[in-house]
């Protein structure tokens, strides 16, 4: 299967590259930065060098091995990638007179295939602080902005190109076509990767590799979980054991929906451990900490689990996500850790399982597509993200049983009312955060002074960048409304208008 790799030297970017690839039909992977030359196979057809937060004249920087220039696969570097080839090959990088953050316009002087079919001037996003100064011997400059006379350049012979902007943002135009450009018109890309091979794939994969034994799942009732659960079910049949952990954190009536959806699979356990999630919180505040605790609690209870089942369990399932991998640790590249995922970083040696993780290299997007493939109900493919450790990370500050019965009826009445609008499936994600403060209020002539919830609401395709949206005002006022006046302890909601960056999507 031919293959693209991008080369991770810690941009924000880098999994938004690796998606805009894989949308061309053409499979994509992440790889370190400094991968050596003999681990790149034939089956790689073109090498993408993604942006980063560093400096190529840094004391230590981040740079490849030289020699996967001469490998005589195209190359393509975006940003930090441009300086690199720029530093490399001979040209000459330093630090810009005015850094470059936004829109700029882009003109393009001289032809090429990689801006074949494009305007000749088009709106492009910057995002960097260095400029190159000189390019390398046998590069033309192809493009250019007003602030970054070498914006695009290229060695059509060699087929090296560099780009100073972000093709792979929504921001820029025409960044889908560049990018089609270049693995088409330079890399000569088939574009024979589609998710109903990949289907197929990771179900001969998972049952070649489970051979006969076990697994557990971790079924939440989630997008991701869900279509796990039903890859195993196709995969392994009886050998699947999904286990069902009410920890009090998730969504009012989700025990109820795991039964209608789920209540089928012949080795279904709902496991009632409200009480030990909500006793090993009392006092913790820190939400790192939070997700620590819960994480560890839920694979404990697992291990009490599969002691029931221990001659017959060898696999533990989870429904981690490629995203889920590059927020929570460097595992790639030099990728800055955002937060940590309750179903990354491996297993504890006291736990005895195998990871089984048969989502880890997709994208949210592509999961539920899988969904659609596999012919899951759309209810449960259309879900919202919802996070591990539940309304723990919805709640600011401790969690107890007052701040979660708050949090979920707002959830409630906030989810109800997007439905009723229309808008639950243009949303990436909407939900309540409840804050650790309180606020006087009037209500019937009386004085209250009671908890404040905030709105978050966001669109997005795959979760690594999100906008805040923009809700019409009568479903703002019918939510707020319905909020304080329904549910005892709240008198205030106010509307988050954050995206991601410079946020997160979660406040925890």
């Amino acid at each position: 299967m031919e293959k693209v790799i991008i080369l991770d030297f810690g941009s924000q970017y880098t999994q938004l590259i690796a998606r805009r690839v894989r949308e061309n039909n053409v499979y994509s992977e992440i790889v370190p930065f400094n991968i050596p030359p003999h681990q790149i196979g034939d089956d790689v057809i073109a090498i993408i060098l993604s942006g980063g937060p560093g400096s190529v004249y840094d004391e230590r920087p981040y740079l490849p091995d030289k020699r996967i220039f001469e490998l005589g696969k195209p190359i393509l570097g975006i940003c930090y990638g441009l300086q690199i080839i720029a530093h490399m090959l001979g040209g000459k990088v330093a630090p810009a007179g005015e850094k470059e953050y936004g829109y700029a316009e882009l003109e393009i002087i001289k032809d090429s295939p990689l801006f074949k079919n494009i305007p000749r001037k088009f709106r492009v996003w910057m995002s960097h602080g260095d400029r190159v100064l000189s390019i390398p011997e046998n590069f033309s400059v192809i493009a250019r902005t007003a602030n970054s006379p070498y914006a695009a350049i290229s060695d059509e012979k060699r087929k090296i190109y560099g780009l100073q902007f972000h093709p792979e943002v929504v921001h820029t135009e025409y960044g889908t076509e560049i990018i089609r450009n270049f693995l088409y018109e330079i890399a000569g890309a088939k574009g024979e990767w589609k998710l109903e091979n990949y289907v197929e794939t990771m179900i001969a994969e998972i049952r070649e590799r489970v051979d006969g034994n076990g697994v557990i799942l971790a079924l939440s009732g989630g997008v991701d979980s869900s279509v796990v659960a039903y890859l195993l079910a196709k995969a392994v049949g009886e050998n699947f054991y999904p286990i069902f952990i009410d920890t009090g954190l998730l969504k009012i009536g989700e025990t109820e929906r795991i039964k209608k959806f789920f209540g089928h699979l012949k080795n279904l356990r709902i496991i009632d451990a409200r009480e030990i999630f909500l006793n090993a919180l009392k006092g913790v505040k820190d939400p790192e900490e939070k997700r620590k605790i819960i994480g560890e609690k839920f694979i404990e209870v697992f291990r009490d689990e599969s002691l029931k089942l221990k001659d017959k369990i060898k696999f533990l399932a989870q429904g981690t996500l490629y995203p889920d991998v590059i927020e929570s640790t460097p595992v790639v590249g030099p990728s800055e850790t955002i937060k940590s995922h309750h179903n990354v970083g491996g297993l504890p040696d006291w736990l005895p399982f195998e990871l089984l993780e048969p989502l880890k290299m997709l994208f949210k997007d592509e999961v539920r597509k899988i969904g659609k493939i596999l012919g899951m109900p759309d209810e449960l493919i259309t879900r919202h993200p919802f996070p591990g450790p539940g309304f723990a990370i919805r709640i600011i500050g401790e969690v107890t049983e007052e701040s979660l019965s708050l949090v979920k009826m707002a959830d409630l009445i906030i989810e109800e009312e997007i439905k009723n609008a229309g808008l639950y499936e243009e949303l990436w994600q909407v939900f309540p955060v409840l804050l650790p403060i309180k606020t006087v209020g009037v209500m019937g002539d009386k004085r209250t002074y009671e908890y404040v919830v905030a709105l978050r609401a966001v669109t997005s395709v795959d979760g690594m960048t999100a906008d805040w949206a923009k809700l019409p005002y009568d479903v703002l006022e019918r939510i707020s409304s319905r909020i304080v006046n329904e549910i005892t302890g709240i008198n205030r909601v106010v509307f988050d208008v954050t995206s991601k960056p410079p946020a997160t999507i979660e406040w925890e």
